[in-house]
């Protein structure tokens, strides 16, 4: 018997149908990224899995619009998913949907039989990717389930059907992950990451169900109980960095990456043509494997994870308000390990080349490129995406989030964190405040250090939330720099008034005002006379006043911020809280041998 037109229609695929059914599957995910994360338990118990997920599905939703075409569509998927993959689960999706978008044939409408096909070639890509496959993880599930599909194409009347079935096969292969990998056993969970995959076909199954995309966002699938979810603390990996780029090769080809990232730590993965290619690896030396990529092709994205932090935070978590700052926050390493800060990087760049602040360049060498280097540095913000993803993965852990960031009108950090903010406390219903600290450097470093001391005592959110606004009032900074040459090149000073200003050999005094705006406080007409009186401004500033603490700040210049240290105990009694080096970011405006004082009072 003839089949009829809509009998027809079900057992062809065009981009719409695809389009929606990934939307469908990708809300499934957000809706069960927090369990995901407890589960997450191989390679490394990082618990990001669920957020890792997330991020890839977001970059589809947010960077793919619906085509009738399935191979337009199915490009535009796979390039977004390379976009915005992260972590081990993630790129192997991506590169899964890589290989399916480019062994789809270029046609409007595929067939049931197209579609097995495709996606069971696209089984080899993902293989691929993975430097060390290990069965019992998303990889397994998603073979399992290719082949479930590929071997009973002929039977499947409806893309309905096939997805129904197909999941039932999925399901039963994520139940017997456990039976594969010994660490899932001992752990008594499946996967996280096939867990992961297995909602998304959920989630498609659903729509292929109801046939009605206006009801996806509004889909709630029913509820996992988190608490059945109880994992205890395990081993840590050797490696210390989950490190991921993305980069587009010049002469040198994939075989070769791969060799030199086998030798530089574990869990490669590699997905995406040598064109727009994603890499991940756990290592304990991001800023080595920067450095080579940045010398065989260009870097477009890049990202750093501390898994010793990220399993102290799902494991040993010592508070439940989550406080994050920029890396333009000069506070030392040790306070934000002791008290669990959360700081999201600023970009570095010299000419093409791409860097981390602090991750990925550490001040050592920010400082022998900006002596070597022909192009000048430059700096950029966090993208909205990034500072996202952070949110999103703290959302998971924490109950509420407190954000502060440098000057708004120095820098659109504020502002892409308001952005991302807004959007996963939408997601999350968590609360999440951001506050322009109307500061940086070492002034931003006393208002972090206040509010993390804070929570130690256990101040609400609220009265933590505006406290901060107050505290923010009570910091200044004065900064003596030896030249204005770097505040002209860095953009914070007209190249008229450092003209003048090097004609006249001055020594500048740079502060921030009310409002955020850098300014030209005061200037000297010798290094020796710009100390005395940078020294005389921090002590007209805390006169009177109770002193809460201060730092010292510097670029290449211990002794002399030590000499301040000395001079300003000496005034007020007090050592410094800290003295450290400032960010390669605002090394790049002050220049070297650049030393500062932030006092914040009671």
């Amino acid at each position: 018997m003839n089949e009829t037109p809509q009998t027809s229609k079900q057992n062809l695929l065009d981009g719409k149908r695809l389009y929606y059914s990934f939307l469908a599957g990708a809300f499934n995910v957000f809706e069960n990224q927090r369990m995901l994360n407890k589960m997450n338990v191989f390679p490394v118990p990082d618990a990001d899995t669920g957020t890792n997920l997330a991020s890839t599905f977001r970059s589809i939703v947010e960077n793919t619009a619906p085509s009738n075409h399935i191979k337009h569509t199915s490009v535009a998927i796979a390039e977004a998913a390379l976009t915005g993959a992260r972590g081990n689960s993630g790129i192997i999706i991506a590169q899964f949907l890589y290989g399916m978008s480019n062994e789809i044939e270029d046609k409007k409408e595929i067939t049931l039989s197209d579609f097995a096909e495709a996606i069971m070639k696209a089984v080899d890509y993902a293989y691929q990717a993975i430097s060390n496959p290990v069965e019992g993880t998303i990889i397994t599930v998603l073979r399992e389930w290719a082949e479930f599909i590929y071997m009973l194409k002929d039977k499947f009347e409806t893309f309905e059907q096939l997805m129904q079935e197909s999941l039932v096969k999925a399901q039963e292969s994520l139940a017997k992950t456990p039976e594969k990998l010994k660490i899932l056993a001992q752990n008594n969970v499946v996967d996280a990451g096939a867990q992961g995959f297995v909602i998304f076909l959920e989630g498609i199954s659903h729509i292929f169900q109801k046939e009605n995309v206006k009801k996806i966002l509004s889909f709630k699938t029913t509820p996992v109980h988190e608490d059945a979810i109880v994992l205890e603390e395990h081993g840590e990996s050797e490696f210390r960095y989950c490190t991921e780029a993305l980069i587009s090769l010049k002469d040198t080809g994939k075989a070769q990456i791969k060799e030199f990232l086998m030798g530089k730590g574990d869990s490669v993965v590699m997905a995406g043509p040598e064109s727009r290619m994603r890499i991940h690896i756990h290592t304990n030396q991001p800023e080595e494997i920067f450095a080579h990529l940045a010398d065989v092709g260009s870097i477009l994205y890049q990202k750093v994870d501390d898994m010793v932090k990220q399993n102290d935070i799902a494991h040993r978590r010592k508070h439940n308000i989550a406080l994050v700052i920029d890396s333009t926050c000069d506070i030392p390493k040790e306070i934000i390990e002791q008290h669990q800060i959360h700081v999201v990087p600023l970009n570095v760049f010299f000419g093409e080349s791409q860097f981390l602040d602090r991750l990925t360049i550490t001040q050592e060498k920010f400082f022998h490129l900006l002596e070597t280097s022909e192009d000048y540095p430059t700096s950029s913000q966090p993208a909205v995406k990034d500072l996202t993803n952070t949110f999103s993965y703290l959302s998971t852990h924490y109950d509420s989030i407190i954000a502060i960031h440098i000057s708004s009108i120095l820098s659109g950090t504020f502002a892409n964190s308001k952005k991302a903010a807004e959007k996963i406390q939408q997601e999350s219903e968590k609360t999440i405040d951001v506050i322009d600290t109307r500061q940086t450097s070492g002034a931003a470093g006393m208002i972090a250090l206040r509010i993390a001391e804070a929570i130690e005592q256990g101040i609400s959110h609220e009265e933590l939330a505006e406290k901060t606004k107050e505290w923010t009032d009570k910091v200044k900074l004065f900064v003596g720099a030896k030249s204005l040459k770097s505040f002209v090149k860095g953009g914070r000073v007209s190249p008229a008034k450092g003209f003048i200003g090097s004609i006249l050999n001055t020594k500048p005094i740079i502060s921030i005002d009310e409002t955020g705006k850098a300014l030209l406080f005061d200037k000297a007409f010798s290094y020796k006379g710009s100390l005395k009186k940078t020294l005389s401004h921090a002590s007209k500033y805390i006169e009177g006043k109770k002193l809460w603490g201060y730092c010292i700040f510097h670029a290449q210049d211990p002794e002399t911020a030590q000499w301040y240290a000395t001079e300003i105990e000496a005034i007020t009694g007090q050592k410094p809280r800290y003295i450290m080096e400032v960010s390669p970011v605002l090394a790049i405006s002050a220049g070297v041998g650049m030393v500062g004082v932030a006092l914040m009072t009671d």
